[in-house]
């Protein structure tokens, strides 16, 4: 690759501080931060997501926050798409571009492209939605282990999307989702340094419970309540809402649906580090590393990939 452009993505679980660093480094590299962050995309959801704060949305031009609605059919191929254009053009201006996010499919269609799917019949995909309405997850997590055992140890169970296009592709086609997945993909115009935030899990599930009780307090129920009449819509099959909407049926208490969240946040948190900790060219650094060490570090690998 003769390409100088530079793309640092910025990984780790949800609540490690990942923004924090995106701000410092974007104002390092003097470059903007672009999000792959598949739930910060929606502006109707902002406390439940966790979207940057005006403060820090002041600090640095981000993009990909809060630029669509759930109303719209927004995919991963979508995204893909936009985003690389998104950075062509920030390119022109600065070789060095920042993004930041949790979802670990979002950021691999960025620096692989995506994995190509046969189409199957809409009507699998109705059929598998109509039975989570009347079963629920876990009669479709039951299938996936049957029919694909890879995906259903790979893929992020708890989220009905993922577990519903895993399984619309093993019916309609007859072979696991997992057989189609890991092909050679595009080559980017650009080098990829990952760097990811960690810490040890009584720490980040620590993080995640103050993080929960917060967003509680900031009026995430509030949030829920009016997007309830929206709860089937596949931008709101997510932690925070789902749990509030089961409130709201009348299927818990508050204070269960509140001990669900902060649970379902920490088995989410464990699959982003098993997903993450898959690239073994990610530069990882605790999450209270001083960021001259973080930056010095990236500097370090942009001058040897510049001199091979």
């Amino acid at each position: 690759m003769t390409s100088n452009n530079f793309l640092i993505s910025i990984v780790g679980p949800t609540g490690i501080g990942k923004t924090a660093l995106s701000i410092k480094l974007a104002k390092y590299f003097n470059s903007s931060i672009v999000s792959f962050d598949s739930r910060q995309f929606y502006k109707e959801m902002t406390i439940g997501t966790a979207v940057p704060n005006d403060e820090e949305l002041e600090a640095v031009q981000h993009h990909f926050i809060q630029n669509r609605s759930i109303f719209e059919d927004y995919n991963v191929g979508s995204f893909e798409n936009d985003a690389l254009e998104k950075l062509e053009s920030l390119f022109i201006n600065n070789p060095i571009q920042i993004m930041v996010g949790g979802s670990g499919l979002y950021l691999d269609a960025i620096l692989k492209g995506l994995d190509y799917f046969p189409k199957v019949s809409g009507d699998i995909r109705t059929k598998l939605n109509t039975e989570l309405e009347e079963k629920g997850i876990k009669s479709l997590q039951n299938q996936l282990k049957k029919l694909d055992i890879q995906s259903y140890n790979t893929i992020n169970i708890e989220n009905p999307q993922r577990v519903i296009r895993a399984l619309e592709i093993c019916i309609g086609t007859g072979k696991p989702y997992a057989s189609f997945k890991n092909k050679p993909k595009s080559v980017r115009k650009f080098h990829s340094i990952k760097i990811g935030l960690d810490a040890d899990r009584e720490t980040i599930y620590n993080r995640i419970n103050l993080r929960v009780d917060v967003m509680i307090k900031n009026g995430l129920l509030e949030e829920a309540q009016q997007l309830y009449q929206y709860k089937n819509l596949n931008a709101l099959q997510t932690v925070g809402y789902r749990e509030l909407f089961s409130y709201m049926d009348g299927n818990c208490s508050k204070e269960f649906a509140i001990g669900e969240i902060k649970k379902n946040t920490r088995r989410f948190a464990k699959r982003q580090g098993t997903w993450f900790k898959k690239d073994p060219n990610t530069l990882w650094f605790d999450y209270q590393t001083d960021i001259n060490t973080i930056t010095g570090q990236i500097s370090d690998k942009i001058n040897r990939i510049k001199h091979e």
